[in-house]
C-alpha cells in the first residue's frame, strides 16, 4: 500500500496552465488526477485556459472601488478581500484554496518562469487579507495558507543538466525560488521539492512511462514526503531588518541557497 492510500482521504486542487489540450501537462493534470481520485482523494481543477482567466489586476478585481480615486491595488485588494467585495472570480479560486489540503501548480517553464495566466493568477487570487498580512501570523513559514502542502509540476524544454549545479540556466532550485519560496513558503504553505520533467519537447513514450512512475512516487507521498528546509522567519536564523545572521548559514551555501537549513 502507498503511502497516500494508507492516509485519510485529502483535498487537492491542480491548477494548470497550458492552452493546449493535448499538451504533456494536460496529459500530467489528467494522470495526477486520475491517480489522486483513484487513491480516495477528492480533487478540483483549475483548468486556467480552459477558463480563460484573466490575467491581469485591474479595478475590475474590485467593484467596489471608487472610479474616481486611485487604485492602490494592495490597499484595495485587502478592503475588498476583508469585505466579501472580490469579483467572483476571485473568490471561487480563493474558496478553492482554502478548501485543499494540497496545491498542485502544473506548468510548462517559460522564459524561466511560470506563463503569464499563471502569474495572473497567482497575482489575482493572493490578495492582502488572504493569503498574507494584515496582522499576525508573520511570513515565511507562519503564513495565513499553513496546514497545506504545495508541490510544483514543471516541464522544461531544457536538458537536466543545464539546470544542475555549473549548468548555465542556474540551479532549477533557483529558477523555481519566486514561487516556491516567495508564494508558498511566504503564504506558510510548506513547499515539496518540484517534480519536473527535462527535455520535454520531444518526449517518446518510453520516457513518459517513467516520468508518469516517477510523479505517482511523488502523489503518493504527497502528505508524507520532506519538505524543502526553508528557514522560518521568526525561527531565530534572521535579524529585525529580516536578514540572515552572520554565521547561522551551512558551510558552503551561497545565494538563495543561504534560505534552506541541512537537511537533518
Amino acid at each position: 500500500m502507498n503511502d497516500t492510500t494508507s492516509q485519510q482521504p485529502k483535498r487537492i486542487l491542480v491548477v494548470s496552465a497550458h492552452p493546449e489540450p493535448r499538451s504533456l501537462n494536460a496529459a500530467l493534470t489528467g494522470f495526477a488526477v486520475e491517480h489522486l481520485r483513484t487513491a480516495g482523494h477528492e480533487v478540483r481543477v483549475s483548468d486556467l485556459y480552459a477558463m480563460k482567466w484573466k490575467a491581469t489586476v485591474d479595478a475590475d478585481d474590485f467593484p467596489e472601488h471608487a472610479e474616481a480615486g486611485r487604485l492602490h491595488v494592495m490597499a484595495d485588494s485587502e478592503r475588498a478581500t476583508l469585505g466579501d467585495g472580490l469579483s467572483p472570480d476571485i473568490a471561487a479560486e480563493q474558496e478553492k484554496v482554502r478548501w485543499s489540503d494540497a496545491v498542485v501548480l502544473q506548468f510548462p517553464m517559460w522564459w524561466f518562469s511560470a506563463p503569464a495566466i499563471l502569474k495572473g493568477w497567482i497575482d489575482r487570487v493572493f490578495t492582502s487579507g488572504f493569503a498574507y498580512g494584515p496582522a499576525v501570523p508573520p511570513p515565511y513559514g507562519e503564513g495565513h495558507l499553513g496546514q497545506r502542502r504545495a508541490l510544483v509540476s514543471v516541464t522544461v524544454g531544457a536538458r537536466e543538466s543545464a539546470f544542475s549545479d555549473r549548468g548555465i540556466h542556474g540551479s532549477l532550485a533557483d529558477v523555481l525560488h519566486p514561487i516556491q519560496h516567495g508564494l508558498f513558503w511566504f503564504t506558510g504553505m510548506t513547499p515539496l521539492e518540484p517534480f519536473a520533467v527535462y527535455s520535454s519537447n520531444d518526449l517518446p513514450d518510453d520516457r513518459f512511462a517513467t516520468a508518469r512512475q516517477e510523479y505517482a512516487r511523488r502523489l503518493d507521498t504527497l502528505f508524507t514526503a520532506e519538505p524543502v528546509p526553508f528557514r522560518p522567519l521568526a525561527g531565530g536564523d534572521y535579524d529585525h531588518d529580516m536578514r540572515l545572521l552572520p554565521g547561522v548559514e551551512t558551510p558552503g551555501t551561497s545565494g538563495l541557497g543561504l534560505h534552506v537549513r541541512t537537511r537533518a
